[in-house]
């Protein structure tokens, strides 16, 4: 799942933000070691947290439904997704802050133009950019613990579905009346 969003990140970056522009992108951590061996300018999209959301998170399982003899009948119950907030730090990297900020200008409005997604996961995924950093941590505490300077940067987030793979095997289907046999236990042989 996180290669999914990482590629569909990439996807929609390079489309709509970058136009084919020879701008890299990276999801490496922006470190002082990491920027040191950029030698282009680069988009980085670091993922640096991951939280399940809690306020959406389903109940119980949910059942699968199929058609047998006629009747749509349970045939499994699973588990439903579960939603993760995935955080990205995105920063841009060139010579000059001129162009660090057109670019993070361009890719602002690449970001905001695209409230969902796409993926392959099978349901939108729900992006939001610029809300702030978790109330866990500041910006500035986020590139102190990467090593680096405070540099501008975009946080966007994106929420995606987890399949948790959980089921609960339902029985075969009865389909015979049940039969009841007494035993006699006083008769004898």
């Amino acid at each position: 799942m996180l290669e999914a969003v990482g590629g569909a990140l990439r996807a929609l970056i390079e489309r709509d933000a970058l136009h084919g522009s020879g701008v890299d992108v990276s999801f490496e951590a922006p470190s002082k070691a990491w920027a040191a061996r950029r030698n282009s300018p680069t988009v980085n999209v670091y993922l640096y947290d991951i939280r399940e959301d809690l306020e959406r998170r389903p109940g119980g399982y949910e059942e699968i439904r199929r058609p047998v003899d006629g009747r749509e009948v349970v045939v499994d119950r699973r588990m439903p997704p579960r939603l993760f907030a995935l955080s990205y730090l995105v920063s841009a990297w060139t010579q000059r802050p001129e162009d660090e900020h057109r670019l993070l200008g361009a890719l602002l409005s690449c970001l905001l133009r695209n409230p969902v997604l796409p993926s392959g996961l099978g349901a939108p995924l729900r992006m939001t950019v610029g809300l702030g950093k978790s109330k866990d941590r500041s910006a500035t505490e986020l590139w102190a613990a990467l090593g680096g300077e405070l540099k501008p940067s975009l946080d966007v987030v994106v929420t995606a579905p987890v399949d948790p793979a959980m089921h609960q095997e339902v029985g075969p289907l009865v389909t015979e009346e049940p039969v009841v046999r007494v035993h006699d236990r006083t008769a004898r042989s």
